[in-house]
């Protein structure tokens, strides 16, 4: 076959490997609900046009979707058209019946703009021949907020109820839903509400598995500027007095914090203004903003015999280029109780071995993570869960055999020995070839 022109032969071996790990955040979220929250600015940015071809493509991957957009900047524009000027209690917006018609007005616009995206057809783009319906309709029930600290906030609500059970039907039947940042109340009275929390009560109503907010930051960062890839509600919680969140974060953090508490599976926060964020995040290992949880996504746990494809994978390559020593899938299947795993967020990142040789001996091996979790502390972790299984066993001295990583377990605790040190029945297996070093840690 003809290399595509745009291709190199490289890139296209590169693309094949790239499409096989996705595969399993494929099957994983065909038929889950995903909740996606954007603001205005968002839609007023450059990268409007490929946000639209990204939520095709998470359309035609068979999960369901509900779109939940704001208007703010759309809706300043429209006031200062009319002059009259913004008023703001806290963060809410003060809507007189004025400052309402603006509201409407931009959130009209927005809505008619991003559905117009949606339906995009045209030949060689990303949407080509694509058939979304796009749905709206009154699935929020609002009520007012009406006096805060002697303040008459007028037609500013919050969300009074979700209709869930006619979003699941519109999502059963294959349609996006796309919600705008006001709700109704049943007096037929229109409310201007919050976009992050419209999409919090969604997202909780539905039990959503995630609900991902595009801001104006990369993620949550710390006080130094750096992402903090991950948080659980906990400690999202203390950050949201911190200084240096942006005004997007201070709106959403709080909303992202109430919906991982109230069992949302998975909150997301990423910025808008990188192109294919949310792919990134959502089908990469490493993602590209910040996760919230209610738990730690680390989990620490026995291997199972279900194990023994993710296992494989994970140690292939390391076999390939003579960093560990090739275990037959067989023997793999026979010793699949003695190794120990830690997953992230569900995918084997790092596995680790103890193997008994009677006595007070056991070995530590086939230590491995996966590269996209090296910096995460995950090695550290496993070597303590072998040495902490390795004491409930009774073993007294724990060695490794290693040609490329000595270092690194001498900085944690091991010291170098003769190979006349190990068991008999391992200096037996000894390679001599692979002339690898033995090190050992008394428990």
């Amino acid at each position: 076959m003809t290399p595509h022109p745009c291709y190199e032969t490289d890139d296209l071996a590169g693309f094949a490997a790239w499409f096989r790990q996705v595969t399993p955040y494929i099957n994983a979220f065909r038929g889950k609900t995903f909740v996606l929250a954007f603001g205005g600015k968002a839609i007023a940015g450059p990268l409007a046009k490929t946000l639209a071809y990204d939520v095709n493509l998470l359309a035609s991957l068979g999960i369901r979707l509900i779109l939940v957009h704001g208007a703010r900047p759309q809706i300043e524009e429209e006031l200062r058209e009319k002059g009259l000027e913004s008023h703001f209690h806290g963060s809410y917006r003060i809507t007189d019946a004025a400052a309402l018609d603006c509201v409407l007005d931009a959130i009209g616009s927005v809505y008619l703009e991003i559905e117009g995206m949606l339906s995009q057809g045209m030949p060689n783009t990303p949407m080509a021949g694509s058939k979304i319906r796009v749905v709206g309709g009154n699935f929020i029930t609002a009520r007012p907020l009406g006096v805060l600290d002697g303040v008459d906030l007028h037609y500013s609500g919050v969300v009074r109820k979700v209709d869930s059970e006619g979003l699941k039907a519109q999502l059963s039947l294959g349609n996006i839903v796309m919600l705008s940042c006001h709700g109704s109340s049943p007096t037929g009275e229109i409310f201007n509400l919050q976009m992050e929390e419209v999409a919090e009560a969604v997202a909780i109503a539905l039990e959503a598995d995630k609900l991902a907010y595009l801001t104006d930051c990369q993620g949550v960062l710390d006080e130094n500027g750096a992402l903090l890839q991950e948080l659980t509600a906990d400690a999202a919680q203390n950050l949201l007095e911190a200084k240096w969140l942006t005004n997007d974060l201070k709106r959403s953090l709080p909303s992202a914090v109430r919906a991982s508490r109230s069992g949302v599976g998975r909150v997301h926060i990423i910025g808008y203004d990188q192109d294919g964020a949310l792919l990134r995040e959502l089908f990469t290992r490493e993602g590209i903003g910040t996760v919230i949880s209610r738990e730690s996504l680390e989990h620490l746990r026995d291997a199972r015999a279900d194990d023994i494809g993710a296992l494989v994978a994970l140690i292939e390559p390391l076999e390939a280029d003579g960093t560990l020593v090739h275990r037959p899938r067989e023997v793999l299947e026979w010793e699949i109780e003695q190794f120990s795993l830690v997953e992230h967020d569900g995918l084997v990142a790092g596995c680790a071995a103890l193997y008994d040789y009677g006595g007070n001996d056991a070995e530590l091996a086939c230590l491995v993570v996966h590269p996209a979790h090296r910096r995460c502390g995950y090695g550290e972790r496993l070597v303590g869960r072998i040495e902490a299984k390795a004491k409930a066993a009774g073993i007294r001295r724990l060695f490794v055999l290693t040609a490329r990583a000595v270092h690194w377990f001498i900085e944690r605790g091991f010291s170098l020995e003769k190979t006349e040190s190990l068991p008999e029945q391992k200096r037996r297996m000894y390679n001599l070839q692979r002339n690898s070093k033995v090190l050992v840690k008394r428990l």
